[in-house]
């Protein structure tokens, strides 16, 4: 360190607010990460789930990206299955025209719902499920300046929109290799396989007119607070969120219950500790130590902070902490 960082947020609804009040704060934590120097603020689409806000991803993208100057703005990701590729490219050939030089495209393939939800998306669930490296090169072929489909999108066609691949897998790591394409690690809350997708990603990768080496972008946990204590406390509120979820009953982001944790039945605790172990709890100078030595352990170019705190101004605090622990 020092490292790129940026800010993965999934728009959460806290308990007793609502839709409205999210996308408020969304936009708060974007300006505030601006102002902080983060690179990017990503949004992710999600459909189904009541502590989640993003699922309508491009529009929440063009609100944040109005509402800022400089920061970069995109999704992290677009669940490509549920789309058409011609759509998305219009999409975001639609937001890199109004805000020119500032919109990623992160690509992934779950569904980002339970199946119940993809049949209401209008997804054939008995479609190909290798169909995802097409729809990601029909859908760059949309955004090239000479694309070699008669459909063209517009607007689109010639939009300068960089794409990266999302993964949680092998999967992801080989195709954004062969792509040529950025990848990024959704370590926050799948690090099983994370240190092997990250080395196939490097040996594999081929140069492309969009990037000329490779370029990792890890997910990454951080509840920072004045002390370890008051950390740990914030910190429930997401592993409350995870362990619903995990258990069939997703809510919204509930508030902090102390001791949390230490009630856990055994192997419930033992989710936890598996899938949030790519995470930082604690003060300025516990979290900088946990950064520090993530990121020498992978190699990482990028981390992209996520921080799924109850309390909005208690947010804040914790990606500045964050901030000034990867020397923002």
């Amino acid at each position: 360190m020092p490292i790129p960082l940026s800010v993965l947020d999934l728009a959460p609804i806290a308990e007793g607010s609502d839709a409205a009040r999210s996308f408020r704060n969304s936009l708060s934590l974007a300006q505030h990460a601006e102002r902080l120097g983060f690179r990017r603020f990503w949004l992710a689409e999600h459909h189904g789930m009541p502590g989640i806000a993003s699922a309508a991803t491009a529009v929440l993208i063009g609100h944040i990206a109005g509402g800022t100057k400089t920061i970069r703005v995109g999704a992290g990701g677009i669940m490509l299955p549920n789309h058409s590729p011609l759509v998305i490219a219009e999409q975001f050939g639609t937001l890199e025209a109004l805000y020119p030089g500032r919109i990623d495209l992160g690509l992934g393939r779950a569904p980002g719902s339970d199946q119940a939800t993809a049949r209401a998306l209008r997804r054939d669930l008995s479609s190909d499920p290798d169909a995802f490296p097409q729809d990601v090169v029909e859908l760059m072929d949309f955004m090239s300046d000479e694309p070699r489909q008669s459909v063209r999108a517009v607007p689109g066609r010639g939009a300068k929109v960089p794409v990266w691949i999302l993964g949680s897998s092998h999967f992801g790591a080989q195709l954004a290799a062969m792509l040529g394409l950025p990848y990024a690690f959704a370590s926050h809350f799948a690090p099983t396989q994370m240190m092997q997708a990250i080395s196939l990603y490097r040996s594999l990768f081929k140069p492309s007119a969009q990037l000329d080496k490779p370029h990792v972008m890890l997910g990454f946990n951080v509840f920072a607070a004045d002390t370890d204590e008051e950390a740990a406390v914030l910190a429930t509120s997401m592993q409350q969120a995870f362990v619903n979820l995990r258990t069939g009953r997703p809510s919204q982001l509930k508030p902090p219950v102390p001791g949390y944790l230490e009630a856990l039945p055994q192997q419930a605790r033992a989710m936890l500790d598996e899938v949030l172990s790519c995470t930082a709890i604690g003060s300025p100078a516990t979290v900088r130590e946990q950064m520090r030595a993530f990121v020498e352990r992978t190699g990482a170019d990028e981390l992209m902070i996520t921080s799924q705190i109850f309390d909005h101004a208690a947010r804040l605090k914790s990606y500045e902490i964050a901030a000034q622990a990867g020397g923002l």
